[in-house]
C-alpha cells in the first residue's frame, strides 16, 4: 500500500530533489539547480515522499517583506496528475501567509497549472528588481522565456 506524506525537506533529500528537478531542466521544462543551490536553499523546500522516496517538491523563496517566490515545483512523471503538485503549492500558499506575505509570484513554462490555483498571469516588469537577483546565473539570462504570475495572498 502506497504512503505518502507531505513534509518539510531534509538533509536526505538532496540528491532525489536534484535529479528530480534536473531531470525536467534536461528537457528544458525547469532551469537546472546545483548542489549548492540547494543546500542554501533546503529549508525552502518542501517534499511529497512516497514509501521513502521524493516524489515531488516545491520551494518557497522569501524575495521582499511582503513578496514570496514560488520554485522549483516538480513532481515526477509516474506520479503527475494525481494532485501532489497542487498540494506542494497550497502548502506553500499557507506557508506565505503564515509568514504575513502578501503577494507570491512564480515564473514558470506551465502558467496554466498555477492559474488553475488563482494565480493570474503579469507582465515582468511589474515585479521588482530584487527579484531578478538569481537571473544573472541563468542560461537564459537575459532571453527569459517564462510566464510570470501573481496572486495576492492579502490586501
Amino acid at each position: 500500500m502506497e504512503r505518502v506524506l507531505l513534509r518539510k525537506a531534509k538533509m536526505g533529500d538532496i540528491n532525489q530533489i536534484r535529479r528530480l528537478i534536473n531531470s525536467f531542466a534536461n528537457e528544458g521544462k525547469m532551469l537546472p539547480v546545483s548542489l549548492n543551490m540547494l543546500y542554501e536553499r533546503l529549508r525552502n523546500f518542501w517534499v511529497v515522499e512516497e514509501n521513502g522516496k521524493v516524489i515531488g517538491c516545491a520551494a518557497l523563496k522569501i524575495v521582499w517583506k511582503d513578496l514570496g517566490e514560488i520554485r522549483s515545483v516538480a513532481i515526477s512523471r509516474k506520479h503527475q496528475g494525481k494532485g501532489y503538485g497542487k498540494m506542494l503549492v497550497k502548502k506553500l500558499l499557507e506557508e506565505a501567509e503564515e509568514m504575513e506575505l502578501k503577494k507570491v509570484f512564480t515564473l514558470t513554462y506551465i502558467p496554466e497549472f498555477f492559474e488553475k490555483l488563482g494565480f493570474e498571469r503579469i507582465i515582468k516588469s511589474k515585479l521588482p528588481h530584487k527579484v531578478w537577483s538569481d537571473c544573472i546565473n541563468c542560461p537564459k539570462f537575459p532571453r527569459c522565456d517564462e510566464a510570470a504570475l501573481l496572486k495576492v495572498l492579502k490586501k
